[in-house]
């Protein structure tokens, strides 16, 4: 594993669902530091809520409060790094509050402006319970798209892609949380085009890919059978793909989605773009359940996740997983060391 360089600032992790796993995967993470072989974090949340778990799960644990994320790196080994949240919640574990809406959006508020002034190389976020923060008026339809938001600088969000990686796969599906019955008329040349670009450069600057090689599953059964089972394959994913090569991608497509995803085949690409959530999500998780990572690309910072829930039904019971949450500050800490790399040879 590439390790992450020391010259770094440390990374972010923000609190998530505070009725869920999120601040019980943040204390066994940091108590299993040293096995984990995770790099220094500072711990984005409310000090109540996190005061009031150690009580709860009888950990012996010390919170060392921080001013910035810089202190993270010489208090890390001896203490957990905590930035403490303006405003506190106590809420009871696996009970949704809606009052604590502020507390979990304000953690991914202040991970996300110390990331964008390079304050923190990362973000690592816990998960979100989206109808607890519908609730309360969130009006994003997930973590993503309020990410893409808060990393708007320029008076546009940027268009942020959701890739999934576990069990040596990778993919990223290119329409995410819509009906199925919607992902035909969603699905266009110019968005298959846009995800691509975006998957590409991330690849090249986050994980050292020089020319990464795609792959593009088709949308209908047998990638439409030359038109039998559906046009889309042939009129809105094949020109897509023709229009990427073009340009130099190292790319193929539609291929189909029953034959893409077993061991021979999968050793032939860096990433596969996938239709819809379910075609993406499926393989990644059939592979590495445990160990699966959420990673957002085509942002202007880093950000990984656990790929899984806020675990409501498990909460405050100290039987969380911590593996996919360290797999994700692992993954961080490589693309971050990545990253600067780019940067550096690239003069910018």
């Amino acid at each position: 594993m590439m390790q992450p360089n020391s010259q770094l600032p440390p990374l972010a992790l923000t609190m998530g669902e505070p009725a869920g796993i999120g601040p019980e995967l943040a204390i066994k993470l940091w108590l299993d530091r040293v096995n984990s072989h995770i790099p220094p974090f500072v711990l984005i949340a409310s000090e109540i809520q996190m005061t009031t778990c150690v009580k709860q799960l009888g950990y012996d644990i010390v919170f060392h409060k921080v001013e910035q994320p810089a202190e993270a790196t010489d208090v890390f080994p001896r203490a957990l790094p905590l930035l403490a949240l303006d405003e506190d919640c106590d809420v009871s574990p696996g009970q949704l509050d809606p009052s604590a809406a502020s507390c979990i959006t304000g953690a991914i508020e202040t991970a996300v402006q110390l990331a964008l002034c390079g304050e923190v190389c990362g973000i690592v976020t816990n998960p979100i319970h989206k109808k607890n923060l519908y609730d309360s008026g969130f009006s994003f339809p997930g973590h993503t798209e309020f990410l893409a938001y808060l990393s708007n600088q320029n008076g546009k969000s940027p268009q942020a892609v959701m890739m999934l990686q576990g069990g040596g796969l990778r993919t990223v599906p290119v329409t995410i949380h819509i009906a199925l019955a919607k992902v035909p008329a969603a699905l266009t040349n110019e968005l298959i085009v846009q995800t691509a670009e975006i998957v590409h450069g991330d690849l090249v600057r986050c994980f050292g890919m020089e020319r990464p090689r795609l792959v593009v599953a088709g949308l209908n059964p047998h990638a439409g059978e030359d038109g039998a089972l559906g046009i889309e394959d042939m009129t809105i994913i094949k020109p897509a793909v023709e229009t990427l090569r073009s340009r130099g991608f190292n790319i193929r497509g539609p291929l189909p989605a029953d034959t893409m995803f077993h061991e021979v085949a999968r050793k032939t690409y860096d990433v596969a773009l996938c239709m819809y959530h379910d075609q993406a999500l499926i393989p990644v998780k059939t592979l590495g359940f445990d160990t699966g990572v959420n990673i957002t690309l085509g942002l202007d910072f880093i950000r990984t996740s656990p790929d899984h829930g806020t675990a409501l039904d498990i909460a405050g019971q100290g039987i969380a997983d911590t593996r996919s949450l360290a797999e994700a500050f692992r993954c961080a800490a490589q693309m971050a060391v990545c990253r600067q790399d780019y940067l550096q040879k690239a003069g910018i």
